[in-house]
């Protein structure tokens, strides 16, 4: 299985659009045979800088997973109401009118390459709990407006970020997996769709405070049916340069001597191997690498070469 990687989380970091920099490390990227496609953020519109630029600029042959992350963060800094499951009205209308402009994105994107490049599009159930009210219905009222679109061949999974817990400091706080799985189900029964789930390593060790929880997650998406996709992110419980319990998409720990990881990260080669063999990952539709790097002034040579040894670290636990 060819993996999806999440390149914008490498991606170099300015204070400005540097179209050239960002273009030599996407030229980086474009050499890194072992991925399938990569993981896209969705901010309102195809790209959040330059549409045309993105689309000269990516790999026809790739296959993309849309992620609304970024332009859900920025929605919430501004209306704490904001989110699919929000159950203040105008909320939640709002969180459903942004899926509307990424279906609007996915349809161009597929339109200039001539195929459908899209293949999963990742939902998230915000807002955080932490300053506003959200629910299972308020989800079930979402999706069932959100799956009845044209996405233009894209399937739909929810990715389950940290949700809140009592006590506590949450990065998302979005609704449980429990409840995710609750209205999905629901949803799958009454419209006669086949929602799915994805989990991130990092965000469910994050919630749980444990490398158990990625694994406790991973086990009931499955026990349910509905375990679509997996992306490894790392996360430390240490006081290190991606942050303590943060959602800094931490490389790995080492896997193999000379490589490009992170000292403090618990994703070890001895999680991935659980998590890989509880995923039951041949099975999956998409699996895939999500990291960040310190320092933030790393070069785009350097941020491909942590890409490359994670991804080569995943190959050799798929391929043994």
């Amino acid at each position: 299985m060819k993996t999806i990687l999440a390149a914008y989380a490498t991606a170099p970091v300015a204070d400005d659009w540097q179209p050239e920099l960002q273009s030599q490390y996407l030229d980086g990227v474009k050499q890194l045979s072992s991925i399938r496609g990569i993981e896209h953020p969705f901010t309102g519109q195809l790209h959040p800088h330059d549409d045309d630029w993105f689309l000269r600029n990516i790999d026809p042959a790739w296959d993309f997973v849309f992620t609304g992350v970024p332009g859900i963060m920025g929605r919430l800094g501004k209306n704490p109401h904001f989110g699919i499951a929000s159950d203040n009205p105008e909320g939640r209308a709002e969180g459903v009118a942004f899926y509307q402009q990424m279906r609007a994105a996915v349809h161009k994107l597929n339109a200039y390459l001539g195929r459908k490049a899209v293949d999963f599009i990742q939902l998230h159930t915000s807002p955080n709990r932490t300053g506003s009210v959200s629910s299972v219905a308020s989800l079930v009222e979402s999706l069932k407006e959100i799956q009845s679109w044209d996405w233009d061949g894209a399937e739909l999974v929810i990715e389950h970020c940290d949700a809140f817990v009592e006590g506590a400091q949450p990065e998302k706080g979005f609704l449980t997996l429990e409840e995710e799985i609750q209205a999905v189900v629901e949803v799958n029964r009454a419209c006669g769709c086949e929602i799915g789930l994805s989990i991130n390593w990092g965000r469910s060790a994050l919630e749980t405070r444990s490398v158990q929880g990625p694994l406790q997650h991973l086990q009931a998406a499955r026990e349910a049916g509905l375990l679509r996709g997996f992306m490894f992110s790392g996360i430390s419980d240490q006081d290190t340069p991606y942050g303590v319990w943060r959602d800094t998409h931490m490389p790995p720990a080492e896997i193999f001597e000379g490589g490009n990881f992170a000292e403090g990260s618990l994703l070890t080669a001895e999680q991935m191997k659980a998590s890989l063999e509880v995923a039951d990952w041949s099975s999956l539709d998409f699996l895939g690498i999500k990291i960040g790097v310190r320092p933030q002034d790393l070069g785009a040579d350097a941020r491909v070469a942590y890409n490359r040894d994670a991804l080569a670290a995943l190959d050799s636990f798929t391929k043994a």
